[in-house]
This record gives C-alpha cells, structure tokens and sequence, in this order.
C-alpha cells in the first residue's frame, strides 16, 4: 500500500492563497452589495460616467463570481487567477481616485492611509498572478544544445 504523495510546498501555498484570496473576494462582493454599499460608491471616481451605484453593484457581483470560481474550480485556477489580476489592474483608478479626490471611506481618511493602500494593490495582483501558477517553474534541460540541433537548409 503506497501512501498518498505530498504536494511541493509551492503548490501548497499556491492553493492556500488561492482560497484565501477566494474568500476575501466572496467577502468584498457581499460587501459591495450590501452592508459596504456607500463605503465603495465613495471610490467611484468622480469622473466616471457611469452611475456609481451601478459600478459597485457590478464589481459586487463580479467578485463574488470570481471568488466562487477561485475556491470552486480549481481546475480553473490559470483563467481565474489571470481574469482576477485584471480585474485588480482595472478598478485601480478608483483607488488612485480615492487618493487624488480625497475621499474618506474604510477608515482612509488621511492623505498617507490612501497612498499606502495603493502599494497594496500591486500585492493583490501578485497574488492572483500566484493563486494562477504563474510564474510557472520551467522544466529543467535535459541535454544541451549541440551541432546535432542545427539544420541545414
């Protein structure tokens, strides 16, 4: 009888930021929808032209999806983990926004607090980037290149 085969230890925690990771945005979308509702319209920027109230409950709703699709779906892990790194690269001018403007919401209410969040968001992508399997590790060479690769034309 064999026993069952450890996983490396990068695999490990790639799985736990994973769910980790999947857990927070389950937890932001809930927010988005409803206890948080106003503290994230006020990261809307001014100048987008779209209703706020749409653009938090569709984040919401978005990361909710890609939260679920984190835990749920590992086998998708490298389409999620990529689409949730976008995802952060695209609502990071709220973010800067929320800088700029001035705006206080979730205890940001000094200029340092919301410029220390924004280095907060490039770990965010970091880890989404992880929770995919990216960088993947790339396999060791076998044999090295010698004349017997080349071709003649």
């Amino acid at each position: 009888m064999s026993c069952p085969r450890r996983r490396p230890a990068r695999e490990r925690s790639r799985t736990i930021t994973r769910i980790v990771l999947g857990s927070f945005m389950l937890f932001a979308g809930i927010a988005h929808l409803t206890f948080a509702r106003e503290e994230f319209q006020a990261q809307v920027p001014s100048w987008l032209p779209i209703d706020h109230d749409l653009v938090v409950l569709g984040s919401g709703v978005v990361e909710i999806a890609l939260g679920a699709a984190l835990i749920a779906l590992p086998r998708y892990r490298l389409i999620t983990g990529v689409t949730l790194a976008v995802f952060f690269v695209v609502v990071f001018p709220g973010n800067i926004a929320q800088y700029v403007e001035g705006t206080d919401a979730f205890g940001l209410d000094t200029d340092a607090k919301r410029l220390a969040r924004l280095f907060g968001q490039p770990l965010l992508i970091a880890a989404a980037l992880w929770a995919a399997g990216l960088p993947r590790r790339s396999a060791p060479h076998t044999r090295s290149i010698d004349a017997r690769d080349t071709y003649a034309f």
